[in-house]
């Protein structure tokens, strides 16, 4: 995030850690002016405007708040919370302050999803029926790992899952349902979860997460006239084929982008602050993933300790 930051000509004017060590190692690596060591240190520095909380996802509603209740802007990285009373709590929060607050789902403001939009907007694919995503990843299987912890929000669901979900509902919107199966880790966290969402016309969107293994991570939007294909990886800067109902390419569209394409959500959250643009990813859909991503959890029976809250 900081290199694609820096990369597009914002300032980073401090970074914030538990460990002073930390934050002083983080600020040298990129020549950040002032390392904080602690978070209420850096919510009270009068140079910041805006915060980036990335820190495990059960910290994110008490990180968040503090920092609205310091008067900033708020960018939470993803999942936003643990549960989805923890995020109108950060909603409610972000109201009463009169604070911007945004998920930081970088996907929905990457060049290649700005596009894709567009085009299902033109109608060139006809009625969307259907949306296949799927978000697989061989990643540490250590119980003591973060991704293993119950207590830190681990499992596939809130970590890689939240992609293909977050990307069916901007194509798609709410659903009225969703039917979930997972397998669990010894730990009590899902290893992988399947989840179908239904929709009251008939669309369905068929989604897939993992955390160890390794899959192909693309996406696919498909229509009565025509489909998009989103190649490997689709959550990251890409490029996709439309293609008519004879399979016929009519479109290729090819990324490029510099960085991450991290910055692309920055320039967002700046635009939201300033008032020039409506949101791409308003607070209440961010709230409202959280409760489908929260009956997932239940239907598969993965609790966290916020659950009991």
């Amino acid at each position: 995030m900081t290199a694609d930051l820096l990369l597009a000509g914002h300032a980073v004017t401090a970074v914030g850690s538990r460990r002073a060590e930390a934050a002083e190692s983080f600020a040298a690596e990129f020549g950040i002016g002032r390392a904080h060591g602690g978070y209420e240190q850096l919510v009270a520095d009068p140079e910041v405007d805006v915060v980036y909380v990335a820190t495990p996802h059960s910290h994110h509603a008490a990180n968040a708040v503090l920092a609205i209740e310091a008067g900033k802007h708020v960018l939470v990285e993803k999942a936003f919370t643990l549960t989805q009373p923890e995020a109108q709590r950060v909603a409610d929060a972000a109201a009463a302050a009169g604070v911007v607050v945004m998920e930081a789902m970088w996907t929905r403001f990457l060049p290649h999803m700005v596009r894709l939009r567009e085009i299902l907007a033109s109608g060139v694919l006809g009625e969307v029926r259907t949306v296949l995503a799927d978000h697989t990843q061989a990643l540490p299987t250590n119980p003591e790992h973060r991704l293993q912890n119950p207590e830190l929000g681990g499992g596939a669901l809130l970590d890689l899952g939240i992609y293909p979900v977050a990307f069916a509902v901007d194509v798609l919107g709410m659903p009225q349902g969703v039917r979930a199966h997972a397998a669990l880790t010894p730990t009590g966290v899902d290893r992988q979860t399947a989840m179908i969402l239904d929709y009251a016309d008939g669309r369905q969107a068929v989604l897939h997460t993992a955390l160890d293994t390794a899959g192909p991570n693309r996406a696919a939007v498909i229509g009565t006239e025509g489909s998009i294909e989103i190649d490997r990886t689709f959550y990251v800067p890409t490029s996709f084929t439309v293609r008519d109902r004879e399979w016929h390419e009519i479109e290729r569209y090819e990324s490029r982008v510099e960085g991450r394409g991290m910055q692309y959500q920055a320039a967002e959250m700046e635009r939201r602050i300033a008032g020039e643009a409506p949101a791409s990813l308003p607070l209440e859909e961010t709230v409202a993933i959280m409760g489908l991503l929260d009956e997932v959890r239940r239907q598969v029976g993965v609790r966290y300790a916020a659950d009991e809250a």
